[in-house]
């Protein structure tokens, strides 16, 4: 029962919890274990949170007969470093932060304690969560657990590094226009952004630009987001954007629909530039799979999404909104400002016009969404449009084109500017070795639709079950 306790998820390990099949003590010291093993070569658990084998302690004492536990009582989990932890360190992946504790956990960091979850570690970010690889000054590089030469992606690579590798069950990320699904994608897990406003934004750091950023889970299973989404959402007095929204619903319960789901995938062309070869047969593999599992499912073309940069009209939005906090916090640090932090800071002011054609590129986006969604329940499409790189901000060609390394974004960010749910779950793999993702989308609130389909695709999956060999 003990031998493969840091490959079980969540709900597994909560589940055997409760029926006192399972100790929060041998799960707590297994997850440490397993840390001190693998995690000199992958880098991706920076703090320890003091205290987590005490809390275990008390978690394995609470376990009686007729006690009412929490739907996590005694489940580890780890949270990304630019999101607060009361007590332990968070450190935002800067020396400009070093040593630094806050008072208060973040909202959704509260809500899983409160579920009975407790708080193991802290994960590496990139500097100020702000890049599509996972490096900085203060706590290095983290590496991909399929292959130690490959990045995990960012900004929550070392979350999604840590659950991969076995070191975490459930974790807590956040994404601007990339940093859930595609390290999600890039070490082979799931990873969940739900509706803008659905995650209070409370505690994660920077907090600019708000309308854009998301908080979500991240797990080894499509159950475990779920059940993790149901425990984080929902206002919480104090963010704006957190409001009262149609009630939660994870879609897998008892409740069965039987109207057939209309799944429209797209892979290339697709998105903005071009498509892996490789990852063009994953999704073609996941749509076809949806089709045996009684969806109706059609090929279809977006224009909107080939003609749009969603990726600059991102960065035209936010380097402006996030450049006074940035040089806020970094005046008299020269020194110790990292690749991507010092790029917003010398980038000059996007031009007034460049900036209102942005917002009217993203009020595009919405309108052809809108109309789509008329018409299906999901979006089927690639999470990156290929395969993890090696490390380095490197030009990469790309079915026989250079493309930028931030071209990585072209097919999450158009869902970051709109605010709607996507997620992102192994479903293939690379001719190295190396995990595939796909990416589910629907419509605003329709998270149900998303977990839905992604627990009929996970049934299917040629990649389920498998593990990096660390």
């Amino acid at each position: 029962m003990t031998d493969n306790i840091t490959q079980m998820d969540a709900s597994r390990i909560a589940g055997l919890v409760a029926k006192r099949e399972l100790s929060p003590v041998e799960i707590m010291q297994a997850h440490l274990n397993r840390i001190a093993e693998v995690n000199p070569k992958v880098n991706a658990i920076v703090t320890l949170a003091d205290g987590a084998l005490d809390a275990a302690k008390k978690a394995e004492a609470a376990v009686k007969p007729d006690a009412r536990l929490g739907p996590l009582h005694g489940v580890p989990f780890t949270v990304k470093d630019g999101i607060d932890t009361a007590g332990v360190l968070t450190q935002r992946g800067s020396p400009i932060f070093k040593g630094r504790v806050p008072d208060t956990d973040a909202t959704v960091v509260a809500r899983l304690k409160a579920a009975g979850a407790i708080l193991m570690a802290k994960t590496n970010p990139p500097e100020f969560s702000y890049s599509i690889e996972t490096d900085n000054f203060l706590t290095g590089q983290t590496n991909n657990p399929w292959n130690l030469d490959y990045t995990p992606g960012g900004s929550s690579g070392g979350e999604s590094a840590a659950i991969a590798a076995g070191m975490s069950p459930l974790g807590v990320g956040s994404d601007l226009s990339i940093s859930l699904r595609g390290p999600a994608a890039h070490t082979g897990i799931v990873g969940f952004k739900a509706t803008h406003g659905r995650m209070p934004m409370t505690g994660h750091w920077p907090r600019v630009p708000r309308r854009f950023w998301h908080i979500g889970p991240m797990a080894r299973s499509v159950r475990d987001v779920a059940l993790a989404y149901s425990l984080m959402a929902g206002p919480d007095g104090a963010d704006g954007f957190s409001i009262s929204s149609p009630g939660l619903d994870t879609g897998l319960g008892t409740k069965k629909s039987t109207r057939q789901v209309r799944v429209g995938w797209l892979a290339s062309p697709g998105f903005f530039g071009p498509t892996d070869p490789e990852v063009v047969a994953t999704v073609k593999a996941a749509a076809h799979a949806l089709g045996n599992a009684g969806c109706h499912v059609e090929e279809v073309r977006l224009p909107v999404l080939e003609q749009t940069d969603a990726s600059s009209v991102l960065w035209q939005l936010q380097q402006m909104e996030s450049r006074p906090e940035f040089e806020k916090v970094t005046a008299g640090h020269a020194a110790q400002i990292f690749r991507h932090a010092k790029l917003i800071l010398d980038t000059p002011d996007t031009p007034i016009g460049d900036f209102v054609a942005a917002e009217q590129a993203v009020e595009r986006l919405r309108d052809s969404f809108v109309d789509y969604f008329q018409r299906y329940d999901v979006l089927l499409g690639p999470v990156t449009p290929f395969p993890a790189t090696k490390h380095g901000l490197k030009d990469l060609v790309v079915d026989g084109k250079t493309v930028s390394p931030f071209h990585v974004q072209s097919a999450t960010a158009p869902f970051s500017l709109t605010g709607m749910p996507a997620l992102s779950m192994r479903f293939g793999t690379s001719r190295d070795g190396l995990p595939i993702g796909v990416q589910i989308v629907s419509s605003w609130w329709a998270e149900s639709t998303v977990l839905k389909v992604a627990s009929l695709l996970e049934e299917v999956s040629p990649a389920r079950n498998l593990h990096p060999a660390l």
